[in-house]
């Protein structure tokens, strides 16, 4: 668990790096529009990863038997 946290933050730094990269930074056109289709998902997959929430210890063991309570 810990190891994936620490992809998670290093892909959010990344993504956001290069994102930010793109709006000071003139590059050419088809650089920035590969950063906008993969670093884009990228900081909000990694941002989601990161931010999922944690079942409460005693709650726990429901989520194992049964993962998915519905919206």
């Amino acid at each position: 668990m810990a190891n994936q946290k620490i992809i998670c933050i290093l892909l959010l730094a990344l993504s956001t790096i290069a994102i930010l990269s793109c709006l000071v930074i003139n590059f050419e056109a088809w650089i920035v529009y590969t950063i906008a289709i993969f670093g884009i998902p990228l900081w909000v997959l990694s941002l989601g990863l990161l931010t999922m929430a944690k079942p409460k210890p005693e709650d726990a063991e429901e989520r194992v038997r049964e993962p998915f309570t519905g919206y």
